[in-house]
């Protein structure tokens, strides 16, 4: 910990984030009997190399069909992005992600998550922009909320246009009938182009069901092929403007077209991103978000619970050094102590540069797919600020009706400096620059507003995903911790314009840029997605054309993190389709 003072004299205090923090360790070590080094075997049917929640998902779909398997995890805690650390003592923060909504219904269900202790507390409302001065129609409007109920939207957007505010449920029905169309291609592989490439009534045999599913997406997708299709390829910012005239409205959905992604909404391919945030569904509910009691580690517990129960085996602080092949096979892995393990099959939840690049030992691929593979876009705008405070956030938009009380929006995702378009732009040219956004866009959320147990009584827990800022500084600037104190106190003061107080209420921080991200869990060059979520980088693209069927030219090597098909979020679909892959090709392995 240290501690600098701010540019108004105020003493915050900087986490130097250690990854061996002690109560960062006992938070998801303690008492879990199945993680003893000594019990680590010498072989086993399967190894999956890290505990993110896709890697545990394989894990529990392999255990569960009689495979024996190994999951591997170099960091002291499981949950790769999804975890729970206790960084200042007494605050449970989501340190990576901190939303749930894209976990499939099958693997909740198949998984029984719920009988394993997963709680989710559904947000309703789920928007919230407030406004620094009035504005709107009558000049005093404080802010808009948006949530569930398609009359109080109606109101809210009413306030700035009577016309948003009829074409709003109509702008919603569009994209849940989108969303629908695409759910069987986000639930099976994709097409493998090279399969289909190579002729003959087998290999269309095998792709057939893609090519199905692909079918029945397109039918589902009636009169909206148009529309999805500009949604696919056009700036975010030009499908927004067909629908709405009015700012705050338009910023507030354009946060989703951008979010964790180095874009703009005024770029072409940023509508697919907000398409992609609008996927999820909890409890039966289409869209919707929530909090996850216990924060988003209690996610990857309840998985690996799961795993763990049917006989799945998982260790903490075994980092993977190689992945072993021998004549264009895999036999195992090599631990960095030295210690090798033999498997049939390996499923790496790393990304694919690590998977493929750094695991992998040289001339185990072509030179062309290494090429390939190494132009893979792994951009990333994100810097996490995970902040405890003392006292709730007091809007001067909307003041808090009782002290320290939670009101509705408290609840929601709170977007600030996204009150125009035009404003989200401007944070991306910054960081064009090469220098952290001077008016950076922040997402605010704070589970503690209905999820007490993740701070002491009258204490809350504030998450920020903040951007633009670039994994490399130009000129004289680095990711020093200078430069993080800096850029931690420009967000700091932004918030201080709408909530004053809030600097005052900071009792600590851990502040995780895209370099520190990369560092702590592994996510090449920070980006939350495993690789980029453009086009070229999607479906039968992703990772890249020859290895979207999960499978690799090396035999028994598989991918089963989010840097395959459907890609990024905490979704669990990746792991899911990697272990049904490997199920249907292990009695081949030899």
């Amino acid at each position: 910990m240290f501690a600098f003072p701010n540019k108004t004299g105020i003493t915050i205090r900087f986490m130097k984030i250690i990854t061996d923090y002690k109560q960062g360790r006992n938070l998801m070590v303690n008492s879990r009997k199945y993680i003893h080094q000594d019990a680590l075997k010498s072989n086993y049917d399967v190894i999956i190399i890290g505990a993110g929640h896709n890697g545990l998902v394989s894990a529990a779909y392999l255990q569960r069909s009689g495979l024996k398997v190994c999951v591997l995890e170099k960091r002291h805690v499981i949950g790769g992005a999804a975890v729970t650390e206790e960084i200042v003592p007494g605050f449970k923060f989501s340190r990576a992600s901190y939303l749930l909504s894209l976990l499939r219904p099958q693997i909740y269900e198949d998984l029984e998550l719920k009988k394993y202790g997963l709680k989710v507390f559904l947000r309703d409302p789920s928007a919230y922009t407030p406004l620094l001065h009035p504005g709107g129609l009558n000049q005093k409007a404080a802010s808009l909320t948006l949530g569930r109920d398609p009359n109080e939207n109606k109101k809210q957007i009413g306030q700035f246009s009577k016309k948003d505010a009829e074409k709003f449920e109509e702008y919603e029905n569009q994209l849940s009938r989108i969303v629908d169309a695409l759910e069987p291609l986000i639930d099976n592989p994709p097409l493998h182009f090279e399969t289909i490439d190579k002729g003959g009534i087998g290999n269309l045999v095998k792709s057939w069901p893609s090519l199905k599913t692909l079918g029945r997406s397109v039918k589902l997708l009636g009169k909206d092929k148009t529309d999805f299709y500009e949604l696919l390829t056009a700036p975010a910012s030009k499908v927004l403007d067909k629908w709405f005239e009015s700012e705050p409205l338009k910023a507030c959905l354009a946060t989703d077209a951008v979010i964790g992604a180095m874009t703009s909404p005024y770029l072409p391919g940023s509508g697919y991103v907000l398409l992609h945030h609008v996927m999820g569904e909890l409890e039966g509910v289409k869209g919707a978000w929530g909090y996850v009691q216990g924060g988003m580690g209690a996610v990857s517990q309840a998985i690996a619970d799961c795993a763990t129960d049917y006989g799945a085996e998982i260790f903490t602080d075994e980092p993977v050094e190689k992945i072993l092949v021998h004549d264009g096979k895999v036999m195992g892995v090599k631990l960095s102590d030295g210690k090798e393990i033999v498997a049939k099959a390996v499923l790496s939840n790393a990304t694919p540069k690590v998977t493929y690049i750094d695991l992998l030992p040289k001339g185990s691929l072509q030179d062309d797919l290494v090429n390939e593979i190494k132009q893979i876009d792994y951009t990333s705008p994100v810097t996490k600020i995970n902040v405890a405070v003392k006292e709730l956030p007091n809007f001067s938009a909307d003041p808090n009706n009782h002290p320290n009380v939670p009101m509705p929006h408290h609840r929601c995702t709170i977007h600030l400096n996204c009150e125009k378009t035009q404003s989200i732009h401007e944070a991306f040219l910054d960081a064009q620059q090469g220098r952290p956004s001077s008016s950076p866009i922040i997402e605010m959320t704070i589970p503690s507003s209905l999820d007490p147990t993740l701070a002491p009584p009258g204490c809350h827990v504030v998450l920020l995903f903040t951007q633009y800022t670039p994994y490399e500084l130009k000129g004289d600037l680095c990711w020093d911790q200078i430069t993080k104190l800096k850029y931690a106190n420009t967000v700091f003061d932004d918030i201080e314009k709408y909530a004053p107080g809030f600097k005052a209420s900071i009792v600590g921080f851990d502040l995780l840029t895209p370099p520190d991200i990369e560092e702590t869990f592994g996510l090449t060059g920070g980006n939350i997605f495993h690789g980029a979520m453009g086009l070229d980088q999607l479906y039968s693209m992703r990772p890249v054309s020859l290895l979207s069927n999960y499978e690799s030219p090396i035999s028994g090597l598989y991918l089963c993190g989010s840097g395959s098909h459907p890609g990024g979020g905490v979704m669990g679909t990746p792991g899911k389709l990697a272990a049904e892959t490997l199920l249907k090709n292990f009695g081949k392995l030899k």
